[in-house]
């Protein structure tokens, strides 16, 4: 698929993966609008890519109106939209028995609700365009994960929303698919939140042995533009998935001695 002049969506631009793709799709000639919450990162990405086809908004994906004006302004500047990247997402840390509900809300109201008011806001445009709609979900929404559940619950939610939406599409010519990665390393470790809803502020892996955002953004590039059904990235990853579904009771054992010491999460 030749992006060239084409219309790409990514909610949460300004960091991570996110920008990697915003850099990514502008260099392939896209036209490209994303959102955030921080209007200083944004405007420091409107600067960075100062005379390019980029559109800029302050919405919060959690906040339905504001999902509604960041597509409006969108076809607005850009007069539709080919393609759809739900990238914004906030994780979480702790164990269930730690954890407060309202957490749980907050994640579900960013990662399932976020998917679900920017891709219903998209959709008529994109199936205009008979284009394509993405989800950035993770290997945690194939299998739970300890400390990470309601991470693990909002992304599983995304990805059945997205699958039935796959199957209600094909009439319309929309791909819809999903990319899981692994371990990446950008901030989103050290911005989850705990279990009582604030951020914890460090990372507990060595973000230097882990894929790049730029890489990983690479993959998803090359599966939007093949039109791909769901991709799972790195061999862990991929092992786990497969593990998960093959040998479920070796990987609970495995995943167990990955995230626990002495019976205390460590990771």
């Amino acid at each position: 698929m030749d992006f060239q002049d084409k219309v790409v969506v990514i909610t949460g631009g300004s960091d991570g993966i996110g920008k990697a793709l915003v850099t990514l799709f502008l260099s392939k000639g896209a036209k490209v609008a994303t959102c955030g919450r921080n209007n200083d990162k944004l405007y420091a990405l409107q600067q960075e890519f100062a005379g390019r086809p980029i559109h800029t908004f302050v919405a919060d994906v959690s906040n339905e109106q504001d999902c509604n004006r960041f597509i409006a302004t969108t076809v607005k500047a850009f007069g539709g939209i080919d393609v759809l990247i739900n990238n914004a997402g906030l994780s979480m840390r702790a164990l269930i028995i730690d954890s407060e509900t309202s957490a749980y809300k907050r994640l579900m109201d960013v990662n399932f609700w976020g998917t679900v008011y920017a891709t219903k806001a998209a959709l008529p445009y994109i199936i205009q365009r008979k284009g394509s709609v993405a989800g950035i979900s993770s290997i945690v929404g194939n299998r739970g994960i300890p400390g990470r559940s309601a991470y693990s619950a909002s992304k599983f939610a995304m990805q059945g929303w997205l699958e039935a939406l796959r199957v209600e599409m094909k009439d319309h010519d929309v791909n819809v698919l999903w990319v899981s990665p692994g371990f990446i390393a950008t901030n989103i470790r050290s911005v989850a939140l705990d279990g009582s809803g604030k951020p914890i502020g460090e990372t507990p892996m060595d973000e230097s042995k882990l894929m790049s955002a730029e890489e990983c953004a690479q993959h998803i590039f090359n599966a939007i533009a093949k039109r791909k059904r769901a991709v799972v990235l790195t061999f862990t990853g991929k092992a786990t998935v497969w593990m998960s579904k093959f040998l479920p009771q070796l990987a609970d054992k495995y995943i167990h001695k990955f995230f626990f010491k002495e019976g205390k999460l460590i990771k």
